[in-house]
């Protein structure tokens, strides 16, 4: 069946979805399946009829583009597109000075071993000492290399374990993911692929650059703050903990919108589906969060920020799985 063929076929589909409406999302091109290309997680199709800026074709489009897509959703779930704006993806100054000031936080962590944060009191608070090696390492790397996308190199990132009794993950502007090793206790692989999907959204969505502004910026790097030198003697790391006294280390790690952590759920469910885990365990991890932290949204760096509750959470990525989700997932890709 050729592509305005199967257009065809799927937007007949949209009388049978019921009262549907216009639907508009937003995000990278990443994966292809068939005639359709995923962005932000969800099936986009062009017909004959479909205005496609950018590329002449929707199968023009590279991976990694940034879309946006506007359409009406078939019985399927596919979003039968009406309209489609593709464009390369771009850096500018700010992401390049949010991804500086991570480098920094991260090679002070690596140095000194552990990952800390600076406390109200001007000392360091310690989360856990840093594993470089060993089965922890090896199965989050092992996870975090089936979920990236195939436009996205490996080099591109870096897994890094915390040893630590807390449930608790994060993702840097630069690459940097980070797992704590009790998450990692509690979860199975499929649970885990859930938890690590979402981060790797927040990097690959570059949400920490979407959301600060150039003053945020600015202030991270000015380093307003101060502390005891005395506390931390390599000077790399007072300036770390410096701006993290300022503005926290959500500045650089967490803190998002809830339009950003809703997304991350949306793309990290499917990022897990192309990788061969199984996206259906979405709503049953976030019950044992649910169960161990409650419905406070209010918790540590995976929950932090303006993150829908628990039960809406578990909502949402219901309906993800209704929307995409309901045929086996593929074998997981090949990597070299």
């Amino acid at each position: 069946m050729n592509p305005s063929t199967a257009g065809a076929c799927l937007a007949a589909g949209l009388a049978l979805y019921g009262n549907v409406k216009t639907e508009t999302i937003s995000g990278y091109a990443e994966f292809r399946r068939g005639d359709t290309v995923i962005v932000e997680g969800q099936r986009v199709l062009a017909t004959s009829t479909t205005k496609v800026k950018g590329a002449k074709r929707i199968a023009d489009i590279p991976l990694g583009y940034e879309v946006k897509a506007s359409g009406q959703r078939n019985a399927s779930g596919v979003l039968i597109a009406q309209q489609i704006e593709a464009k390369a993806n771009s850096t500018g100054g700010t992401e390049q000075q949010v991804i500086a000031a991570s480098n920094e936080a991260e090679q002070t962590w690596v140095k000194e071993g552990m990952m800390f944060e600076p406390a109200d009191s001007g000392k360091i608070t310690k989360i856990g000492d840093l594993l470089e090696s060993g089965p922890y390492v090896t199965r989050a790397r092992r996870i975090m290399d089936r979920l990236r996308p195939s436009y996205l190199p490996a080099s591109a990132l870096r897994v890094r374990v915390v040893k630590t009794d807390q449930w608790n993950a994060s993702a840097m502007a630069n690459g940097a993911i980070w797992v704590f090793s009790g998450l990692m206790d509690a979860m199975d692989d499929d649970e885990l692929a859930i938890v690590l999907g979402h981060e790797l959204t927040h990097f690959t969505h570059e949400h920490v650059r979407r959301q600060m502004s150039k003053g945020t910026v600015a202030q991270i790097l000015g380093t307003g703050a101060s502390i005891a030198t005395s506390q931390i003697k390599n000077s790399t790391a007072q300036q770390v903990a410096a701006f993290g006294g300022q503005l926290g280390l959500s500045a650089l790690m967490t803190g998002y919108s809830r339009e950003y952590e809703d997304q991350a759920d949306r793309v990290g469910l499917r990022y897990v589906y192309e990788a061969g885990f199984d996206p259906t365990k979405g709503p049953g991890l976030w019950e044992k969060f649910k169960q161990k932290y409650g419905e406070t949204d209010k918790i540590t760096n995976f929950f932090t920020g303006d993150h829908s509750r628990p039960t809406e959470r578990i909502h949402n990525l219901q309906r993800q799985i209704q929307l995409n989700y309901t045929t086996p997932a593929p074998p997981p890709p090949k990597r070299e």
